[in-house]
């Protein structure tokens, strides 16, 4: 069985710098495509920032350059290092794996941002 636990949000300045970690005890995340979304009040969930099981990377526009996503199968576990934060990376942060027609999501965590 899945079940995915976020941790590392939490309340930070403008320009400083959050890590989120997702685990998993299954052994599904080992093998499958791992991501983080993000979904704001009233807003869409939008992806941040994906890797696939043999480490390629994708990131949207607003996390390219600012936030490194990195994955340890061994330790089923992925990281996503958020820095120079902006009030508007406010949001709750969710885990995802997916592969094989199935997907897990995580309850979220809440980074926010102070101007």
């Amino acid at each position: 069985q899945v079940q995915l636990v976020e941790s590392g949000g939490g309340l930070v300045q403008a320009g400083g710098s959050l890590t989120l970690s997702c685990a998993d005890s299954g052994i599904f995340f080992s093998y499958n495509d791992v991501a983080w979304y993000r979904q704001a009040p009233g807003k869409q969930r939008e992806l941040v920032a994906g890797i696939s099981r043999d480490g390629r990377t994708k990131y949207s526009d607003s996390a390219k350059d600012r936030f490194t996503i990195s994955r340890d199968n061994a330790k089923k576990t992925m990281s996503l290092q958020m820095n120079n934060l902006k009030p508007e990376d406010t949001s709750v942060y969710i885990c995802n794996v997916a592969g094989g027609g199935k997907s897990y999501w995580g309850k979220g965590i809440q980074v926010t941002v102070s101007a």
